[in-house]
């Protein structure tokens, strides 16, 4: 239901509460063609002192942000700062054959998708003194080493708002859809409805107080309008950017993550994580290849029941993993998954078609107990009417709003009036009592809908992916967008209540919630690192992780599960991402639940230490666990006796590898089960790049990786054309002759 429907709706359910922005009595959204002329609007209504609030990702309107922050550079008369999280940028390569591999790559796969222009002065330095740009979630790595840690706020998603109005922002922007039907223009909020949807009733507040705010929109038909709490109407601006008048304009395309590599250890991680899913409940997962190795496995349990039972037999998960059984199933989903996750990625639209995130939730705390409790389902008889009345949602002598009620959710079909106490369907009529025999009758033969509506499928707060994601949203019909929900993300990241729903209904509607992230490390009394290093440097940011791992803490049927990879190369050394300890973490040990491996499950809550620290050695690699075991030995943490089971001692890369070949033969996993972004070409020569950069890292191995090269066999056609495409057919100096060869030597292996 859209935030403009709930304005005028009325419910007799107590729990029902409206929007109370006071959309009515707000002028129409001033439309502007030019960037450049809408940058004078906004300094005529704020000022100079410009402090804009950004969205996330490709939320941001481009258009104007470039003209803003040029202005700005041209002008030092004008502050501005930016504040924002997660500023896309196309990958540029950092010597000259990096260029040459990605420059037909970027041509190719983001053609037509502007760069922002304070993230190109970022990069070259060159960002004037009187623009500030500070980010509270980076691009995961893009700011390591750079003055941008400097200018990092560390936040919680749902306390981003706060921040910004305690930092004084005056105008906030972003991208926007827009439709016109019947003569009634309106806006989707679309991929980022994660702030606005707040934000916009307390800009108007500050307005209110007679301070200069601008509130804008910037119009891209490229970008799917959602529906739901996403569409607003066109007075929730101040300014319009919408340049489609123009003749020759043509909007920018969108900011598309490329198809993520699946290794072999991430689609280990993802099996195992699949079969902690319970059919009838609901999933939040992050964005990269580890979300995309779940959806893959996902797909496989329902898709291919038989096959993904054998290999959970063969890795004998049930015996090793006993959690499995306990709290998630191997067995297809019947009831299906809701989907609510601060980030919507592809994965949930490939659930979708797949018939997996089927599981309806409504805005109705009754009808969601009900439908919790099977006493009602979706498609609706008499005795949905009866269970409602009885539950109290209803009276037995059906009031106006009553009848507004059952009609709201498709209980009673359209046609239905109430007059004078009777119920009217076009020429027949009855008395509105349902404890009358033949009223019951009566609504039964012509008051009756088919299936409850409003129904939802997905809460999401903002997405990004590939682009045949924004394309399958571009496609869906009626009946798709009204099942998917871009909402506010205080209303999915956390319980409280909420002015599009309180916490009663969040509960009802998130049962048996898997809150499913990412982490980068793990020590062993269980907390987890993801956002930073011990020196304090930011890597990413905490984002909404903490939210919903608290989350899943205060409802009892829900679990927080961690996906941490055993083990990484750092400056090309392995080393454990499973630690005895570490300088800084991102999640604390008292929230400590779930966490997978490529080598399995280990089942923390509520455990004493000794059996967490053994759990998180069990899935650790081999060549770690007796380090571990004697770290946490050496602290008193684990009994002096106790040796580590035979059956978890063989966690290496070899079994890992000869598991993933024996199905990968049989047709399933594969690096790229969801498409492909790159050519065979990038494929070869990515590979063998990325080989070299592990094998040269240290001096030692780049003496060895040497002097292998120097008997490599002398190149054939397929080797000289790989070597064309990143222009080491013709080497142009020492370094790069070397390159040549050690290149030559990787692509013969």
């Amino acid at each position: 239901m859209s935030v403009i429907e709930r304005l005028d709706s009325e419910s007799s359910n107590p729990t029902f509460t409206a929007v109370t922005t006071d959309t009515p009595t707000k002028p129409p959204a001033k439309v502007i063609s030019k960037a450049d002329a809408l940058v004078d609007h906004i300094i005529a209504t704020v000022g100079k002192e410009i402090i804009l609030g950004l969205p996330l990702a490709i939320g941001k309107p481009i258009n104007l942000v470039n003209a803003l922050y040029l202005r700005a550079k041209k002008d030092p008369s004008i502050t501005l700062r930016i504040e924002t999280g997660i500023t896309l940028e196309k990958p540029v390569g950092k010597s000259r054959i990096e260029k040459n591999f990605l420059e037909p790559f970027v041509e190719r796969e983001f053609a037509g998708v502007p760069d922002a222009e304070y993230a190109l002065g970022l990069r070259s330095n060159t960002v004037p003194d009187n623009v500030t740009i500070s980010e509270f979630f980076f691009k995961a790595g893009s700011h390591i080493n750079s003055p941008q840690q400097l200018n990092y706020t560390s936040t919680n998603y749902t306390h981003a708002m706060r921040d910004l109005l305690d930092k004084g922002v005056n105008v906030i922007a972003q991208l926007v859809a827009k439709r016109t039907e019947d003569g009634i223009t309106t806006y989707s909020l679309s991929s980022n409805s994660d702030l606005a949807l707040d934000m916009i009733p307390e800009m108007d507040k500050l307005k209110a107080m007679g301070k200069g705010i601008a509130v804008v929109g910037e119009v891209n038909t490229n970008m799917p309008f959602m529906y739901n709490h996403a569409e607003v109407a066109d007075n929730q601006f101040d300014f319009i950017l919408d340049g489609n008048s123009e003749p020759d304009h043509k909007d920018y395309n969108l900011f598309a993550a490329p198809h993520a590599s699946i290794s072999a250890e991430d689609h280990m991680i993802g099996l195992y994580s699949s079969c902690l899913l319970k059919d009838g409940g609901t999933l939040q997962v992050g964005i990269g290849s580890l979300s995309s190795a779940l959806t893959y496995s996902t797909l496989v349990r329902q898709q291919n029941n038989r096959i993904y039972n054998k290999m959970l037999s063969e890795l004998n998960v049930y015996e090793k993993f006993p959690i499995c059984r306990e709290v998630g199933g191997s067995g297809t989903f019947e009831t299906g998954l809701y989907g609510c996750s601060e980030l919507m990625v592809d994965g949930f639209v490939h659930l979708y078609k797949a018939g997996i995130l089927k599981r309806e939730v409504f805005e109705d705390l009754t009808i969601q107990n009900l439908i919790n409790q099977e006493k009602i389902g979706v498609d609706v008889d008499i005795s949905t009417v009866l269970m409602l009345f009885e539950a109290g949602a209803i009276h037995a002598q059906l009031t106006s709003a009553d009848v507004r009620y059952l009609k709201r959710f498709g209980i009673f079909n359209k046609e239905v009036e109430l007059i004078e106490g009777s119920l009217h369907v076009q020429e027949e009529s009855c008395a509105a009592d349902l404890q009358n025999t033949e009223a019951l009758e009566w609504i039964s033969k012509h008051a009756l809908g088919n299936r409850l509506s409003g129904g939802v499928v997905m809460h999401g707060a903002f997405f990004i992916g590939p682009q045949d994601f924004y394309q399958a949203l571009r496609d869906f019909n009626e009946d798709d967008h009204s099942k998917f929900c871009m909402t506010s993300v205080n209303y999915v990241n956390d319980l409280y209540d909420h002015m599009l729903g309180n916490q009663q209904i969040k509960q009802a509607q998130r049962k048996h919630a898997r809150f499913v992230n990412s982490g980068m490390m793990v020590t062993l009394d269980g907390s987890v690192i993801s956002d930073a290093l011990e020196n304090g440097q930011v890597v990413s940011g905490v984002g909404g992780q903490y939210n919903f791992v608290a989350q899943s803490h205060q409802m009892w049927d829900s679990r927080s599960i961690m996906k941490v990879r055993s083990c990484t190369f750092r400056k090309g050394k392995l080393i454990s991402n499973i630690l005895f300890n570490y300088g800084h973490n991102t999640i604390p040990r008292q929230l400590r639940d779930i966490v997978v491996t490529e080598y399995g499950i280990a089942n923390l809550r509520g455990k004493p230490d000794h059996v967490v620290y053994t759990e998180l050695i069990k899935i650790a690699d081999s060549r770690f666990q007796k380090q571990l075991l004697e770290q946490a030995k050496a602290a008193g943490k684990v009994a002096k006796d106790y040796q580590i089971p035979k059956e978890f001692t063989n966690n290496t890369p070899e079994a890992i590898q000869a598991f993933y070949k024996k199905y990968t033969n049989e047709g399933f996993f594969g690096p790229f089960p969801f498409g492909c972004s790159f050519t065979d070409q990038e494929l070869q020569l990515g590979k063998a790049l990325k080989a070299l950069k592990a094998k040269t890292a240290t001096p030692l191995g780049k003496c060895k990786t040497i002097a292998k090269a120097l008997s490599a066999p002398k190149p054939d056609d397929r080797i000289n054309t790989l070597l064309k495409r990143v222009g080491l057919n013709e080497p142009q100096n020492l370094e790069e002759k070397i390159t040549r060869k050690l290149l030559v030597a990787e692509l013969s292996i």
